[in-house]
């Protein structure tokens, strides 16, 4: 193997903190202690401080600083979004939830929670190369229909969804779009207004911001009943006293990552595809999802005869760090949903790899996995009962 070194591609869990982003946070974990509901000097600083950062978050979405709400995260925003309107509307006579089987666990578990309310949940399919089809949606709509969730960006397989089309059967047939787009705020293009999406969610760790800082955009005119009761913040929305240097760390992670977009997407799709016409070079491997209609830095590979937990290890002990499409690891040895819901039998599910890019990967990073994992699959395959069938009928 080539000399050891440390690769982090796992981004699509969490990314580092930039230099930029802590530098921001900094003067306002120690100097810029005030609490922004306070009407003295150094809370009105605070409150400054956040008023910049929703106007930050609300230009690179296209959206209006009002329409933006500070959360602690993607998954609370979902929460909010999902459960608000879903009990807002229920009076109404609309108790019809539309999302994808291919989710996120924070739209997929808050939805099952829903239905157990007494909500019914129809979940499209997606095709075997990890996209929504829009007719689906719009066969799926009813009368009765209060929220269709369809995220923006999968979060293993990178595959991006046709928001736009999608967001405008939405309106046309009078129903609320919200879109998990945390994989996808500062990684492609969006415009909140041009593609018709009411409810949007987002996270600050996934484009080198601080972890537990997230925002919801909520379209102007569409009310939904509080999260968290108690103080005024976020125009009386979501109370407790905001985390302002997270916020302002996320500021700057959204203005950063929207300035550097152009580029820095096309210098990843070079690495992407550098890195998959390399892995795909081992036998018995496929791509999981559309080749062209993914993350510029994702990459998601499954190996026959490879089982996930062994590769990400073996992978460890080598330097590099990244993800599985088994859940092996955080307790279940269930494979992925995500693999599954893309016709993936169980047992390929769990040999998958994710390699998620960032701007700090180099092409020495690429290089060294290229060396790297075609011979750790070859070891864990050599230990492998299941590969010497797999070897014996093809």
């Amino acid at each position: 193997m080539a000399e050891k070194r440390f690769v982090y591609a796992d981004n699509a869990a969490t990314t580092k903190i930039s230099d930029a982003v802590f530098d921001a946070m900094v003067p306002w974990l120690k100097e810029g202690y005030g609490n922004a509901s306070s009407i003295y000097r150094k809370g009105d600083e605070s409150a400054r401080a956040l008023n910049k950062a929703r106007e930050q978050v609300a230009t690179a979405l296209g959206a209006e600083p009002r329409e933006i709400f500070f959360t602690s995260g993607g998954s609370e925003a979902d929460n909010w979004v999902i459960k608000g309107v879903a009990h807002s509307l229920a009076a109404k006579g609309k108790k019809h939830i539309i999302t994808s089987v291919f989710e996120h666990h924070a739209v997929l578990h808050t939805c099952e929670t829903l239905r157990k309310e007494g909500f019914e949940i129809t979940y499209v399919p997606v095709s075997d190369q990890g996209l929504v089809s829009v007719e689906d949606i719009k066969n799926a709509i009813r009368e009765d229909t209060a929220l269709v969730s369809i995220m923006y960006a999968n979060n293993e397989i990178g595959t991006i969804q046709p928001i736009a089309e999608i967001g405008a059967v939405c309106k046309e047939k009078k129903v609320l779009f919200h879109t998990d787009a945390v994989q996808a705020v500062g990684n492609v293009p969006i415009n909140v207004k041009e593609q018709n999406i009411d409810m949007l969610s987002l996270s600050a760790h996934k484009i080198h911001g601080a972890k537990g800082v997230g925002a919801m955009y909520c379209r102007r005119g569409i009310v939904l009943p509080n999260l968290i009761d108690g103080g005024g913040q976020e125009s009386g929305k979501r109370a407790g006293t905001e985390n302002v240097a997270g916020i302002v760390g996320l500021g700057v992670a959204i203005t950063n990552a929207i300035a550097t977009l152009p580029e820095r997407t096309a210098r990843l799709r070079v690495m992407r595809n550098r890195l998959i016409d390399g892995l795909l070079t081992i036998s018995h491997s496929r791509l999981n999802g559309d080749r062209e209609k993914r993350l510029a830095g994702n990459v998601n590979i499954s190996f026959e005869g490879v089982e996930g937990e062994a590769l990400l290890l073996t992978l460890d002990a080598n330097g590099i760090c990244a993800s599985s499409g088994s859940a092996c690891t955080s307790g279940s040895l269930d494979p992925s949903h995500v693999l599954l819901s893309i016709g993936l039998p169980a047992e390929i599910a769990h040999g998958s790899l994710r390699l998620s890019l960032s701007d700090e990967t180099t092409d020495e990073d690429v290089d060294y996995m290229l060396s790297v994992i075609p011979q750790v699959v070859d070891k864990i395959r050599a230990m492998s009962p299941l590969w010497e069938k797999i070897i014996a009928y093809s």
